[in-house]
């Protein structure tokens, strides 16, 4: 090997273990040895979220108040929220199996056809499978 590699190689060598014998060994965290200090405590972040809670409540009884209805409270707005979730979730999984029944469907008519047989419909698989309600 030529010697200037080797020069090369092992300065960059040394410097690496340097390095990773710095951090090993060095009091403290980089954030201490930086003095870094996060802008915004958790605290803080707490606060500015029931701030904005209080803020959007205020405001939606405001606009209410200017329509004749009664206002919300705490409780009802996060029960409307809850009550949001759920819808999501429920269409969410009326969305999964309709997928899922598409899916079935295809493959099932895939090996109707190597049979000879016509295509079946989703109604009819529904019906072949109990889900007649759907």
């Amino acid at each position: 090997m030529d010697p200037f590699s080797v020069i090369i190689l092992g300065g960059v060598g040394g410097l690496l273990l340097a390095l990773l014998l710095i951090g090993r060994f060095a009091d403290g965290s980089g954030a201490a040895q930086l003095d870094w200090k996060p802008t915004r405590s958790v605290e803080t972040e707490v606060q500015n979220d029931i701030d904005d809670l209080d803020q959007m409540l205020e405001a939606a009884n405001r606009r209410r108040r200017a329509r004749g209805e009664t206002e919300l409270t705490e409780a009802d707005l996060h029960a409307r929220v809850s009550e949001d979730l759920s819808l999501q979730l429920s269409r969410k999984d009326e969305e999964e199996l309709d997928e899922e029944m598409q899916q079935v469907l295809e493959m099932k008519n895939r090996r109707r056809r190597k049979q000879g047989l016509p295509d079946m419909t989703v109604d009819e698989l529904r019906t072949a499978l109990g889900q007649d309600g759907k």
